[in-house]
């Protein structure tokens, strides 16, 4: 069991999971939690269960000025563990790892990251494993790519990292559907396809599918799946309403095969493309915490504790089961989601009159809300003020 009265820095508490990770870590009364992001205020930040709130410089823009902030940050506070929640700040993280001397980190070491978060190794060890993804080509930069040679579109533009770590700052990226060959020579003259390498992917239709799981050095210890139900913008984006449900075997099988290869230790979402006829290709894994964290936890599986105790050297044991059915409603965004239902021109009034009659039925026994907790109500009135004034400034 653990001992200690650990004192916990969460980084990046201007994200949804970074709440999260505070409520689920402060049920423990042993716990110190600190809370820090590069905003003035931020949503972690506002929880009860906080015990301390900084701001520090952007890991983006200014990654020396974060790393010696953490430094010291780390020092002065007595800080045990880390915890970030963002793919810069984790990378930055095991990057200067060694000037991080005794803060414990709740992942594998960089090269073991990489070696899942790089998109173009990611697929070849997955066929190597027979997990299958969409047809892919890598090349190393723009130039060695022949647009003459595709003959069918769409395509996928894929960077083979999210992130790409450059001469001291961080080259933000994006994936790509090319359309046409116009669209595609646009495309390559983006600098992380003009000097980086990248995938070019068969486009596969369908919708998304996902395997959440936690290793402790290669052996399993949890695995979750969840649908989305409502997204922001309704066509497709960030969930607002999603629900438990039952993983998928086979997608558990090729989730297993990859992360018990790499010998995986700490959390993982494992994300699959499920076309028209029920074919699964495996399109990414994020290699960190993900946005709707708190589901998982309201259903049973309480990632953030689990790998607290992980990290903190207690025996866990394997999670079988947990609840299938339990819904998490994010409801401001729930409410941008209507909003912009409400305003499209592709949907008829049938269509607008279905979407507000299920936004209107919450399903009180089996919903709960993401920010707004009766136990920790100043999360939801921090985002609510926010939320207004975003709307004040357009």
């Amino acid at each position: 069991m653990i001992e200690k009265n650990y004192r916990i820095l969460v980084l990046d508490a201007d994200q949804r999971s970074a709440l999260a990770i505070v409520r689920s870590l402060g049920k423990d009364s042993s716990l110190k939690i600190y809370t820090a992001s590069p905003d003035t205020e931020a949503l972690a930040g506002e929880s009860r269960f906080c015990h301390h709130y900084s701001a520090y410089p952007s890991p983006k823009t200014r990654p020396d000025a974060f790393c010696l902030w953490l430094i010291e940050f780390t020092k002065k506070h007595h800080i045990d563990i880390v915890y970030p929640t963002t793919e810069i700040t984790s990378q930055l993280i095991l990057i200067h790892e060694d000037k991080l001397a005794g803060i414990r980190i709740p992942f594998g070491s960089h090269e073991r990251v990489l070696a899942i978060a790089d998109k173009g190794a990611l697929v070849k060890r997955a066929e190597a494993l027979g997990i299958p993804c969409p047809a892919t080509q890598h090349y190393d930069k723009a130039d060695a790519l022949n647009i003459d040679a595709i003959t069918q579109y769409p395509v996928v533009l894929k960077p083979r990292l999210s992130h790409i770590w450059m001469n001291g700052h961080w080259l933000s990226t994006q994936v790509h559907i090319a359309h046409n060959k116009a669209n595609m020579t646009e495309l390559l003259q983006r600098l992380y396809f003009k000097d980086h390498p990248f995938l070019l992917q068969e486009y596969v239709p369908g919708h998304g599918a996902g395997i959440f799981a936690l290793y402790d050095q290669g052996k399993e210890v949890a695995f979750f799946a969840h649908r989305r139900l409502r997204e922001k913008p309704p066509t497709g984006g960030v969930s607002v309403l999603c629900e438990s449900a039952t993983c998928d075997q086979r997608l558990l099988s090729y989730a297993r095969a990859l992360l018990e290869g790499a010998k995986w230790h700490g959390v993982a979402m494992v994300e699959f493309r499920v076309d028209d006829k029920d074919n699964a290709y495996l399109m990414e894994v994020n290699t960190r915490f993900w946005g709707s964290l708190q589901l998982a936890i309201d259903a049973g599986v309480d990632f953030p504790y689990l790998l607290h105790q992980i990290t903190c050297g207690d025996n866990v044991q394997r999670l079988e089961h947990y609840k299938v059915g339990q819904r998490l409603r994010w409801l401001l965004g729930d409410i941008d989601s209507l909003y912009l239902a409400m305003k499209s021109r592709t949907y008829s009034i049938k269509q607008k009159l279905v979407y507000l009659l299920k936004f209107l039925a919450p399903h009180p026994l089996s919903t709960k809300h993401e920010i707004n907790r009766f136990s920790d109500m100043r999360p939801a009135v921090f985002e609510l003020k926010k939320y207004f004034l975003d709307i004040f400034r357009k």
